[in-house]
């Protein structure tokens, strides 16, 4: 369940640019203290690298010139992004020139170069992905590209902490990195062409050949105008192995679509004067806490859903542990979590906030009954039925009894298999930040429904407009386009708003955008990984079949998907399957950590399970290149989850996310 839209994108830095594998290292790059150094930035700052390139130097960021690189440090001194210009005759010699500016003793092996298509002025584009150890807790890529004779080399060195937590601020210095004199091309002003057949026609080519290059099974897309539905139909298949296809009532797993219909139903609420969106929580409900009394103090409902609190990412604890989750152990978790930045500072997702948010609100609707249930009534009452959304829900069995789309993803190998389906019940617990199963009919009767301004398609107001367009206020900065209101993203990248927000759980991926100045919507749903990429460039696509725009979604996304594989390939290259016999033997038979609960080993066949409860998957092992060694799940769909062994006389077992690490010890 995911906020990384842009994020995801960002320079490809999230996804290609760098793998954000871990690593740290506390102090600056050699000699980073020597030339000028500017004063930390006081604001947002239009810069230029030696030979001209244009960037934004982020607020209270420190930068500094070395020769050809130009070097930002964050506040936390931990991390850098280096800009360096160069004259060489390859990218490789370019990102050699660049890591001897910068770092020339760098200790990280290459892991793989993938190849990215020309952008906003630069030609010649390739991400470079380096090998960290877990245990230095860093991520560390490259992206090179040309202007001319000049290269423009971008070194991401960043703690996996500080990345994390200012991951807007890396958006808003590759948002804004530009060759002297471009300009971005712009649709506004502009007005949007009808869709008749023929683009249509290439909204749904565009779609069906990205789906097959990306090994996604199946897809279904909505698309509506001035009112009017004009396209809703399938692609491929709901399940692998079965010729079923999906249509415009197939039930996906909408993910974090579903925080747009919470904030929604909060919104109908505050129409009826239940509370505002400056209301403190605690007059609300009196068991909401964090883990600090001062931030807990300072939480109004519109801070529940703005990703602007300072709370970071803390999704292992709700991912590994849920077979008893509710509604309130999902708040009681909520309380022992600590915010790592103030009020409106930068953008931090929090889906355990979120899903607080939508318990008020069922809270404050229905008071008597379970705040679990409290929400899933008020979702019902207020925004369900309401809206047509007959087929939406939050009821797993019902959802999978009809007519529904299975995940997918990726096995070891790159083959396209069936996900295992029992890590999305996770997100039942907090599911006002994710858990809704809709349509493409369902979604588009909501996006006609914002389209309108609140008004329902029989001429009544179904949510006054100023309560509707609230949600859309930008609260928080995500990089130099897009803000993060309650639920929802506006992104400005291409001259014209697009209201929007995504949604990932395993093995499903999708959006919803509209476009308010054009009467123009859309919802994108995908049953396999890596659905993400088709539907964050099917955006990018819509405009240019609207707008006549320059063509570059078609190649963005047969690159992102070759890329995708290409990296697939790099880290299976670097896996023991079956798990190194001898490293497994060393294994104890049982770990358990408070946060996380149990994990058993078990072993059959030569494989290696780890059998986490809820979930299992098989695990491979890899070398690190510190020496350490980790055991990896590679169930499909589950693939990933990292485990470092220790070296100590205890058996123990680290995993970490960004800004938390796990310990589970052995018995």
């Amino acid at each position: 369940m995911s906020h990384r839209t842009r994020l995801r994108d960002t320079v490809l830095l999230a996804a290609s640019l760098v793998t954000l594998t871990s690593c740290e290292r506390a102090a600056p790059p050699p000699d980073a203290s020597s030339g000028p150094v500017s004063e930390q930035l006081a604001a947002d700052t239009p810069m230029q690298t030696v030979e001209g390139t244009a960037f934004v130097a982020p607020a209270d960021w420190s930068v500094s010139v070395r020769g050809p690189a130009t070097i930002l440090e964050t506040p936390e001194g931990d991390s850098h992004i280096a800009l360096v210009d160069v004259r060489a005759p390859t990218a490789d010699s370019a990102v050699a020139l660049a890591w001897a500016a910068y770092m020339p003793d760098h200790p990280w092996p290459l892991r793989v170069v993938t190849p990215a298509p020309d952008k906003d002025g630069w030609s010649d584009r390739s991400t470079y992905s380096y090998q960290t150890s877990p245990d230095e807790k860093r991520g560390v890529g490259v992206l090179a590209q040309r202007a001319g004779d000049v290269w423009t080399v971008a070194v991401y060195d960043m703690s996996d902490a500080t990345g994390e937590k200012r991951g807007a601020a890396v958006a808003l210095v590759f948002d804004g990195l530009q060759p002297a004199g471009y300009a971005r091309e712009s649709f506004a002003g502009m007005a949007a062409a009808k869709l008749d057949a023929a683009r249509l026609a290439e909204l749904a080519g565009f779609t069906e050949t990205a789906m097959q290059e990306l090994g996604v099974p199946g897809v279904a897309v909505g698309i509506i105008q001035d009112g009017e539905v004009v396209f809703a139909d399938g692609f491929g298949v709901r399940e692998l192995g079965r010729p079923q296809r999906p249509d415009a009532n197939t039930l996906f797993m909408v993910a974090s679509n579903t925080k747009a219909l919470t904030t929604l139903m909060m919104g109908k609420l505050v129409d009826a004067e239940k509370f505002g969106w400056d209301t403190p929580v605690t007059a609300l409900l009196p068991s909401f806490k964090l883990g600090d009394p001062a931030t807990t103090r300072q939480v109004l409902v519109k801070h529940l859903i703005c990703a602007c609190t300072g709370l970071p990412r803390q999704d292992l604890e709700w991912l590994f542990e849920f077979e008893d989750g509710t509604a309130e152990s999902t708040l009681r978790t909520l309380a022992t979590m600590q915010p790592t930045s103030g009020f409106g500072e930068m953008f931090q997702y929090s889906n355990p906030m979120a899903a607080a948010a939508g318990y008020t609100g069922g809270h404050v609707a229905y008071a008597d009954l379970e705040l679990g249930a409290a929400y899933d009534e008020a979702m019902r009452t207020l925004v369900f039925e309401p809206l047509g959304m007959t087929s939406t829900t939050f009821d797993y069995a019902k959802a999978l009894a009809g007519n529904h789309a299975s995940p997918h993803s990726p096995d070891i190998d790159g083959e396209p298999s069936v996900a295992a389906m029992d890590i999305n019940y996770s997100v039942i617990p907090v599911r006002p930040a994710g858990a809704a199963w809709s349509s493409v009919n369902d979604m588009l009767k909501y996006i006609a429904m914002e389209l309108a301004d609140g008004t329902l398609p029989d001429g009544t107001q179904y949510i006054r407009k100023e309560t509707l367009l609230a949600r859309r206020a930008p609260q928080v900065p995500i990089g130099k386009y897009a803000t993060y209101g309650m639920g929802l993203m506006v992104d400005t990248e291409y001259g014209t708003p697009v209201v929007h927000h995504g949604g990932d759980m395993i093995g499903f991926h999708s959006d919803m955008m509209w476009l308010p100045e054009h009467g123009v919507g859309a919802v994108v749903l995908t049953n396999g990984d890596p659905g993400w990429v088709l539907r964050n460039v099917f955006q990018r696509k819509l405009l240019e079949v609207l707008f006549d725009g320059h063509p570059e979604a078609d190649a963005d996304a047969a690159s992102q998907a070759s890329n995708f594989y290409a990296r697939l390939a790099a880290e299976r290259k670097l896996l023991t399957v079956p798990a190194d016999p001898t490293a497994s033997a060393q294994l104890a038979g049982h770990y358990h950590n408070d946060a996380l609960g149990d994990l058993d080993v078990g072993r059959a066949g030569g494989r290696t399970v780890f059998d986490f409860g809820e979930f299992e998957s098989q695990v491979a092992t890899r070398e690190n290149p510190d020496g350490s060694v980790s055991f990896l799940t590679i169930a499909p769909g589950i693939e990933g989850f990292e485990f470092v062994v220790g070296d100590g006389a205890e058996k123990t077992l680290t995993i970490r996310d960004a800004q938390h690490e796990y310990v589970f010890t052995g018995s």
